[in-house]
């Protein structure tokens, strides 16, 4: 059985229950960075002044898409047509709640799935070896179908090329794999009915102990295609060369697993990382040889990192935590030559197992570097994932995340409101993925499913007040600073 429920702001005109919206933190520099990404974002997603004027003394609603082809029609705005920003706002209101329905299921926990960068093609990992490319277009046939080498104890990872030819995937094991995903053959078992080119990550001068011992945890495609970044358990950062066929550049990043780590924006120069010891890491490849540290440390989760997405503009990004909370960074904060220094946490807890301990929701790191902090959502048994909404269709105005509670969690980015929560797994939700173009999200589960939500395509439109008729629903706080 699976319920949907929406959660308005109820922050702007007080009416939040108690404990579902924290306070802000008016500090000079606190406020300024969170209205400088509220700006940022209402660029991109807001509508034209002359079709947001309010009704005085009432709230401020956001305007309806009928107004809105009114205004167009009318050419009210002088183009003749909306702008980006004008289409984000209609399309981001139509969430993508309606569901599930299946995809597909096998009797293997899901770990990893993404859209491709157009939309056309949907990959899906599971835990016993399998890999499988959905062509979306094609009311989701399967394109290919692939058995996976050598895998330990799981796929961790996949991505797929900017020109969508190859997939790379990941295991607990130094070497990664590369696939032909345009060859013509549906069935892709490793080096039997295709060749899986193994990529080595070790470097020289490995043992075998240190060989045994190392494994991927993330793995990204440059935007160019023509290296990888990759987070290992050796507490490292590696670069892949695709053209030279090995390591170009090793970085001891951490004191311990590096769970994630991704390219800040398209030229490659920067990436951010995130590990176990709670820390989030900027690194600029391009002083890297002569500095041999990090450029910079963002400091305010209390347990280990088990996602960071980049918004894309080598400014912003979010992580997911242990800590069972999602945080906003702007990378204008970092400090340099952070000591690593015991934070206040609960040493016993292990989240694999664990239920996090309810005396630890309180913590806060005194030192805290982020702009927000988004809870709700629980990140436990495995490295939950979170990620920004896309751009074209939303203008990145909400965040979203898996849960181990088996449910997919939305956020308002700014306002840091659960805006939603959908729910139809019976086992935690590893991986999640949003549409870059349309109204639908994907969410992966440990209990085999493969499941799609939508918007539900009743001419009913969104409302305020549908909203807060399910206000007695809301649970959780969604947001602090």
């Amino acid at each position: 059985m699976s319920s949907f429920r929406k959660n308005v702001d109820a922050c702007n005109d007080g009416n939040a229950p108690k404990g579902y919206c924290a306070n802000q933190d008016y500090s000079e520099g606190s406020d300024y960075l969170v209205h400088d990404i509220a700006q940022h974002t209402n660029l991109r997603s807001g509508p034209h002044e002359l079709l947001s004027r309010g009704v005085l003394g009432k709230r401020k609603l956001p305007v309806s898409p009928v107004k809105m082809l009114v205004g167009r029609e009318g050419n009210c705005t002088g183009r003749g047509r909306f702008s980006s920003a004008d289409g984000c706002h209609v399309l981001s209101r139509y969430l993508p709640v309606n569901g599930p329905r299946w995809v597909d299921r096998l009797q293997s926990r899901a770990y990893v799935s993404q859209f491709s960068a157009d939309g056309s093609l949907f990959v899906a990992g599971f835990q016993k070896s399998h890999i499988r490319i959905y062509d979306v277009d094609k009311g989701w046939k399967v394109q290919k179908n692939i058995l996976a080498k050598s895998l330990r104890w799981t796929i961790t990872d996949t991505s797929l090329s900017p020109d969508q030819r190859f997939l790379v995937y990941s295991s607990l094991s130094p070497v990664v794999h590369i696939v032909n995903v345009r060859s013509a053959a549906s069935e892709s078992i490793a080096n039997i009915t295709e060749i899986h080119d193994g990529l080595d990550f070790s470097v020289d001068g490995y043992n075998d102990d240190d060989y045994d011992a190392l494994g991927i945890f993330s793995v990204k495609f440059s935007t160019d295609g023509k290296e990888l970044v990759a987070a290992s358990s050796d507490n490292s950062i590696y670069v892949y060369d695709l053209e030279s066929k090995r390591p170009s550049l090793r970085i001891p990043a951490h004191k311990s697993d590096v769970n994630t780590v991704c390219f800040a924006d398209e030229t490659g120069h920067l990436l951010f990382s995130g590990s176990d010891d709670h820390l989030c890491k900027v690194w600029d490849r391009r002083c890297f040889g002569t500095r041999g540290k990090a450029a910079g440390v963002l400091i305010g989760h209390l347990e280990g990192i088990t996602f960071i997405d980049s918004r894309g503009d080598g400014r912003y990004f979010i992580s997911n935590g242990k800590d069972q909370t999602t945080k906003l960074w702007d990378i204008r904060k970092m400090s340099s030559n952070t000591p690593y220094t015991r934070r206040p946490r609960d040493t016993d807890f292990d989240y694999r197992w664990m239920d996090y301990p309810t005396h630890a929701r309180a913590l806060k790191h005194p030192h805290d570097q982020s702009l927000a902090t988004y809870r709700g959502h629980n990140v436990l048994r495995t490295l939950i994932r979170c990620y920004f909404s896309p751009a074209y269709s939303t203008g990145q105005k909400y965040i979203y995340t898996g849960s181990s509670d088996g449910s997919l969690y939305i956020y308002d980015l700014v306002t840091g409101a659960q805006v939603a929560s959908c729910h139809g797994h019976e086992k935690p939700v590893r991986d999640c993925s949003w549409h870059p173009l349309y109204p639908m999200i994907i969410t992966s589960s440990w209990d085999g499913v493969i499941a799609r939500w939508e918007f539900p395509g009743s001419e009913e439109e969104p409302s305020e007040a549908g909203g807060r008729r399910q206000e007695k629903e809301k649970e959780g706080l969604a947001f602090e600073d």
